[in-house]
């Protein structure tokens, strides 16, 4: 389906591993999200994800709207894939907030969260760098669901208890969840159908 040049436009997309969230870089040798879909111009990522994270990534021409998604008032939840069998102290430290991360060369501390373990793990598809399996150590696979997106948040909060993130994807924004999109597919929207986030 198109949308009239009049409309902003807005996709959905499961960013693979190993690409920027960004359409231009000095960088040479990088994977760009343009490399993926003819997105229209101006089109803008909503939060990034670093390059070695996958997942739920919004794209649109809205500035309002990516203003809006990036807020406290849309939870966004990952699975992080963690070294170490994470224990229930690491989690309830997760769930409780005030964990000590950098944030642009400062201290910040993080606000109270959702943190649980996944039992069983969840099932990805295999990811072009491979995460090193159980035979070097065991690994476990948490739920964690933030209304702050510091940069690397999660990947720092799992660290500073303990457990080193391994493989992290973003599986939900507000209602609109992953689900069995495969990476690199980018779906188009008249919409983005969004809740606001509840008290975890």
């Amino acid at each position: 389906m198109s949308y009239p040049e009049t409309n902003h436009r807005h996709f959905i997309l499961h960013k693979p591993f190993g690409y920027l969230s960004q359409f231009v870089t000095d960088a040479k040798k990088k994977k760009l999200l343009g490399g993926l879909y003819d997105f229209p111009s101006g089109t803008m990522a909503i939060g990034r994800l670093d390059q070695d994270s996958e997942g739920l990534l919004l794209l649109t021409t809205d500035g309002k709207m990516s203003e809006y998604v990036r807020g406290r008032k849309v939870e966004k939840e990952y699975y992080a894939q963690v070294d170490g069998s994470i224990t229930p102290k690491a989690l309830e430290q997760l769930r409780q907030g005030g964990i000590e991360i950098a944030h642009e060369k400062q201290p910040y501390f993080t606000l109270p969260c959702a943190a649980s373990r996944l039992d069983p793990a969840p099932e990805f598809p295999e990811r072009s760098r491979h995460v090193r399996d159980d035979r070097h150590g065991p690994t476990s696979w948490v739920s964690i669901t933030l209304t702050e997106g510091k940069n690397r948040q999660v990947r720092k909060m799992t660290a500073a208890v303990g457990f080193p993130t391994l493989r992290l994807i973003r599986v939900r924004i507000g209602a609109i969840r992953l689900g069995e999109m495969p990476p690199g597919q980018v779906i188009e929207v008249p919409e983005f159908a969004l809740t606001v986030t509840q008290n975890v």
